[in-house]
């Protein structure tokens, strides 16, 4: 059997040689390189080609979540096994998001990470016990409301053209309201301005384009 090579990315040199230590006695796999950051990780990963990426997620320079990003945006073809400590929904929605094939804690059994590598390679998802039940409660609970119905008001005034007084007006709250409003809403999109905020509310589809009235 062609052995699954392996390219370990983590900040931690104790860290990394624990893992190529283990990986490397274990059948089947091969460790083709190490990262001590995201940048490292990428470039090795076009220049060795590895099956399986073990990614750390919080490391200095370029974090994983931005090399899980980049490796995606580049076409590389390995498949990204999250290694981390870290399994609430700050971190594990992001990284499965920006394409990750699995995500599992550094505490995982021996066989566990072994039998989640080879998962890996094949293209099979891979979630230790917690992170899977975090998701799977996810799913079961509707996701909070986005913005507050007093925000979604304040917004739909702002796309139709009124200024903060005049929102403050139609709304019966105060200017400095309307402003605090904006900059709520401002941090909830990751946006910084009105009209980013608006586009980014009708991309989010929390705001909807009227449709025009036939004649």
């Amino acid at each position: 059997m062609t052995p699954i090579r392996l390219l370990i990315v983590d900040d931690h040199p104790v860290v990394r040689d624990g893992l190529s230590s283990m990986f490397a006695s274990a059948p089947g796999f091969e460790v083709v390189g190490e990262a001590a950051d995201g940048a490292v990780a990428v470039r090795l990963a076009q220049e060795l080609r590895p099956d399986v990426i073990l990614m750390d997620l919080r490391m200095p320079g370029m974090d994983g979540l931005s090399a899980i990003t980049e490796l995606a945006r580049r076409g590389v073809s390995a498949r990204v096994l999250v290694l981390t400590t870290y399994d609430n929904d700050i971190h594990v929605l992001p990284a499965i998001e920006a394409g990750a094939t699995g995500y599992l804690l550094k505490d995982s059994p021996r066989e566990e990470l072994l039998r989640g590598a080879r998962a890996a390679a094949k293209g099979e998802s891979v979630l230790s016990p917690s992170v899977a039940a975090r998701l799977m409660k996810r799913v079961k609970t509707p996701a909070p409301q986005l913005l507050s119905q007093r925000e979604l008001e304040v917004l739909e005034l702002v796309a139709a053209g009124n200024t903060n007084r005049e929102a403050a007006a139609r709304l019966f709250i105060t200017e400095a309201t309307v402003k605090s409003h904006l900059l709520n809403i401002y941090a909830k999109l990751g946006v910084s301005d009105r009209a980013a905020a608006v586009a980014e509310a009708f991309n989010r589809r929390l705001l909807i384009p009227e449709t025009p009235e036939s004649p």
